[in-house]
């Protein structure tokens, strides 16, 4: 992204903030895995959408005066030589400045006393942190341990959450984020071609998944946005399964729930094939009504549908065909083999965290996703692509990837040896 991205994300964020408060967004900080060895970092999303900065303890401070004039702080590590020799280089100023259009650049050290003499100036009246928690018992974050020190510092300062304003401002994708998707989906796509030509029965979870590392590492350092679902056989019924450590037999389905990241925007699609490259008459009945099912919801969706609607016509069409081919006695009972949700939006995040749009507008990026599972039938696989709505309709921005039973065999058919 070029800096003008991260300026107009900053300026949409600070035009949302009251008059007279501080803004606080933090990249986040390392996570001790054991002993001396730290879980790899990944800095905050909100903080890289507003920033482009992916140093861990580096801190955005916007302040918006009563006047509703707008200035900007950007708090790095400071070079230290010593700690780069084992951990790699840190940004200068100057680097940071490039990428994130800020000019006013402080060491890290400096934010605490900075942020004390914003709090007693008297000028100054709320503070927003990024206070989002998905569930109760998550860890804290660092927004979370600011919090906790202003409340008991400066109790006079009001918190507020900042993750609101975020999530609406990423709710539309830009046209450089939908540039990012695209050559995302091509990275991705690469992944799974790697995986169905590679495939064959007696083949691990670990190694498709090798296969498909392998494929998108061509590409870049960014490898894949979430971690990669990949299973064979029963596995395929644990819905976030990631322990790779299965064989697939022949005749098995192969579930792949994948996606690459391209300048931090990430793709999420599935695809489902039998491991030997040939469809059992059950595998295609079954997967032709989730291909059908996905094909007309690219062929209704656009600008003024309800977001809601989109997973109830999934269920809904696809109840229909799976009662027609005599899987199902009765549409009621769909959520019998359909488990889960059928649309989420996706971009900095791979369940992106976004304001849930009661109304479906232009540029809003989401997956079409149909999952169907058959226990008794032992077959589990789900279709995923994912949907840019456009002026008029919307286009499948992964349709490239082999989606059909015809092209997913000629495929496999060229890669089993």
């Amino acid at each position: 992204m070029d800096k003008s991205f991260f300026i107009g994300n900053r300026q949409r964020f600070a035009a949302a903030m009251k008059p007279g408060s501080v803004a606080v967004l933090l990249s986040g900080r390392e996570i001790r895995k054991t002993a001396d060895a730290f879980y790899p970092f990944f800095a905050q999303r909100n903080f890289v959408y507003l920033t482009g900065i992916q140093q861990k303890n580096s801190v955005l401070v916007i302040c918006k005066d009563g006047s509703a004039s707008v200035t900007e702080r950007l708090y790095l590590l400071p070079s230290d030589a010593m700690a780069e020799r084992w951990t790699g280089r840190r940004l200068t100023a100057r680097e940071a400045s490039d990428i994130s259009g800020i000019s006013d650049i402080r060491p890290e050290s400096r934010f605490l006393p900075d942020l004390q003499a914003l709090a007693v100036s008297g000028g100054y009246e709320a503070l927003y942190l990024d206070l989002f928690r998905y569930a109760p018992d998550d860890i804290d974050t660092a927004a979370h341990g600011v919090a906790a020190m202003v409340g008991k510092e400066y109790p006079y300062l009001q918190l507020r959450n900042a993750n609101p304003i975020l999530r609406s401002l990423r709710t539309i994708k830009q046209p450089c984020e939908i540039a990012a998707l695209r050559e995302a989906e091509k990275i991705t796509g690469a992944g799974i071609l790697a995986m169905m030509k590679a495939s064959k029965p007696g083949m691990y979870e670990y190694q498709y998944k090798a296969e498909f590392d392998r494929a998108i590492g061509q590409f870049g350092p960014e490898g894949p946005g979430f971690a990669s679902i990949i299973s064979a056989g029963a596995n395929n019924f644990f819905i976030h399964y990631d322990s790779y450590t299965g064989q697939a037999k022949d005749g098995d389905m192969i579930l792949n729930d994948v996606g690459a990241q391209y300048d931090n925007l990430i793709t999420d699609v599935s695809r489902g094939f039998p491991c030997n490259g040939r469809f059992t008459d059950r595998q295609k009945l079954l997967y032709e009504c989730a291909l059908q099912t996905s094909n007309h919801m690219f062929s209704i969706i656009r600008p003024g549908m309800k977001m809601k609607d989109v997973d109830a016509t999934i269920r809904s069409y696809n109840a229909q065909l799976l009662k027609d081919a005599g899987v199902l006695k009765d549409v009621a009972d769909v959520g019998t083999y359909m488990w889960h949700g059928g649309a989420h939006h996706i971009g900095y995040d791979c369940h992106d965290a976004i304001a849930t749009p009661e109304i479906i507008a232009p540029n809003m990026v989401f997956c079409v996703d149909v999952g169907i599972y058959h226990e008794e039938w032992g077959i589990g696989f789900r279709v995923e692509d994912n949907c840019l709505v456009t002026e008029t309709g919307c286009e499948n921005l992964s349709a490239a990837i082999p989606r059909t039973v015809a092209d997913i065999t000629s495929v496999m058919r060229k890669g089993i040896v």
